[in-house]
């Protein structure tokens, strides 16, 4: 069994407890505190748990007497555990009301091929648990979760080495810091090459590290490092708050930071910052180029929505500091679609730390990779491939190396240069800049793509309408996609769009997750705190003075 269908099958169980009331992430919490039970026997490491609560004796019990003792075990070990185990499990409770539903999870979770899965890396299959989970967007979770591929790419045009202190200082589940972790392990023989003892034991206790600031989001880190042999702390707190404070001296930043503004559009509560901001983009923005160590090496690659490029005010003047203290060598426009939260358009600012604060960046290079391309989504992945021309391109950050695609008898080339003195120019001193011109403004979809946006609708295809050969296909996009691999000519498309509003869907949606993953929700989409209330009273039929009470 391959641990894409061990997996699959680990995700299925969810649909038992749909009806237990069980959201999607705490369905994943809940697997958080079995699978590390029964990764710790498969693994030989139970000795850090206590015999009483060990794996066996989770197995050995049923119905009501195993939700006893699973209770028991996951206040014990939050109260009383050590280390990591103690992180883990602090705070951890049971959503799982029903015992057979318990049982049942239990009981596949130990059926399951585990020398398969031990080969394939316990690691690969929670991150692609997390991965699933991001994907549903039922779930809430991709606020948290960026895609594989971009981490991939970022991490490995960054070049992370032995010795180097690495940091996230917006981390949700490790991704960022296991790629760190696993491009380290490729060029150095999975560490074998380090023969300096104390080398070695600084990439595994302090060279990737991270802050994440939901609880339950820091559970899944810590279980996710723990896979991976991470042993360098994960800071649960916030950032942009005075913990943030004690995190400086990195050679290396990879991140994407959360969307939206602060609670109830507040200013950062650090006091540290030349120019503080309600906008958290703005904010993490000036930490972690602040964070760098100013040796003219340590570097960053960070994902930031259009809004970071093109803001007034504070936003001007924190562009204006990161192309003073930093060179701000390359930006990367990405295209719509690839992330699991919907519609929001961003961007990868790749900079290096200079060694003085003042006139780093001489030019800005800038790839479009989101004009004229495809929409992206569920049917249609975002895959490596698709990043080939922009790896060439960026020359591993050699800017004497790079070569423009971008000329005046090639005006849709993707790859641009500006100088020091273009930038400046700009109005606000803006870096969202576009130049490539399309045929058309109209948008153009696949079905498939039609299909991510719209769902699967019904849609009559009407071929060579009006004509003797007029023909009619009927049914939903999903049933009708296959059938249409060699058909060619003229075509008329219908959609049902009046069954459900986007309105009523993203409602539905939200009636699936509980009150404080609606309030991450609509506070990513950068709603003040009063009207997030209104939100949620509304849709869930509650008096605002109770989801007041609540979240005041």
């Amino acid at each position: 069994m391959t641990t894409q269908e061990i997996v699959s099958k680990l995700w299925n169980l969810c649909n038992v407890l749909r009806d237990d009331g069980i959201t999607y992430h705490q369905y994943v919490t809940e697997l958080t505190y079995i699978l590390f039970l029964k990764m710790a026997k498969e693994t030989g490491t139970e000795e850090q748990i206590p015999e009483k609560y060990r794996w066996d004796e989770l197995t050995a019990k049923s119905g009501v007497e195993l939700k006893k003792f699973y209770k028991e075990l996951l206040t014990e070990l939050g109260d009383n555990g050590t280390g990591r185990i103690r992180e883990i499990y602090q705070g951890a409770a049971t959503n799982i009301d029903e015992p057979k539903n318990l049982e049942k999870i239990i009981i596949t979770i130990d059926s399951l091929d585990w020398y398969s899965a031990k080969e394939e890396g316990l690691g690969n299959l929670y991150e692609g648990l997390l991965e699933k989970n991001a994907s549903e967007k039922k779930s809430g979770a991709g606020q948290y979760f960026t895609p594989r591929v971009l981490i991939d790419v970022m991490t490995k045009l960054m070049k992370p080495q032995v010795g180097e202190k690495c940091n996230d200082p917006a981390c949700g589940t490790f991704g960022f810091m296991i790629a760190a972790h696993q491009y380290v392990a490729d060029h150095t023989d999975n560490f074998f090459d380090i023969q300096d003892a104390d080398l070695a034991r600084f990439e595994r206790d302090e060279a990737f590290t991270g802050c994440e600031l939901v609880h339950d989001t820091h559970r899944l880190a810590l279980m996710n490092a723990m896979l991976h042999d991470i042993e360098a702390p994960i800071i649960l707190g916030d950032t942009l708050s005075n913990i943030g404070k004690s995190m400086h001296d990195y050679d290396l930043v990879l991140t994407n930071p959360p969307f939206g503004t602060k609670k109830g559009g507040e200013r950062a509560t650090r006091d540290d910052f030349t120019y503080p901001t309600s906008n958290k983009q703005l904010n993490f923005l000036q930490h972690i180029y602040r964070s760098l160590k100013n040796n003219g090496k340590a570097r960053a690659a960070v994902v930031l929505p259009d809004n970071v490029l093109f803001a007034d005010g504070d936003g001007e003047k924190i562009r204006m500091d990161l192309l003073d203290k930093c060179n701000l060598h390359t930006i990367l426009r990405l295209p719509t679609g690839i992330f699991y939260a919907q519609g929001v358009k961003t961007n990868v600012l790749f900079f290096t730390r200079g060694k003085t604060d003042k006139g780093n960046t001489k030019e800005v290079w800038i790839y479009d990779l989101r004009n004229d391309m495809p929409s992206f989504g569920k049917t249609n992945p975002l895959k490596p491939e698709h990043f080939d021309e922009f790896i060439e391109c960026y020359a591993d950050g050699n800017l004497s190396r790079r070569k423009e695609t971008y000329s005046e008898e090639n005006p849709n080339g993707r790859w641009r240069k500006f100088s020091i003195q273009d930038i400046l120019a700009r109005d606000k001193t803006s870096l969202d800049i576009t130049w490539m011109k399309t045929e058309s403004d109209t948008d153009n979809y696949t079905l498939a793509e039609l299909l991510d946006r719209f769902g699967n609708i019904e849609i009559v295809i009407a071929k060579e309408l009006t004509k003797i050969h007029e023909s009619f296909i009927r049914g939903r996009i999903e049933d009708i996609l296959p059938t249409l691999k060699d058909v060619k000519g003229e075509y008329i498309i219908l959609f049902e769009m009046h069954s459900k509003t986007e309105k009523q869907i993203e409602v539905e949606t939200l009636n699936q997750m509980t009150l404080e993953e609606q309030y991450k929700y609509y506070e990513n989409q950068g709603m003040n705190k009063k009207d997030i209330i209104k939100r949620i009273a509304k849709n869930n039929k509650v008096p605002k003075d109770e989801i007041y009470k609540k979240f005041i």
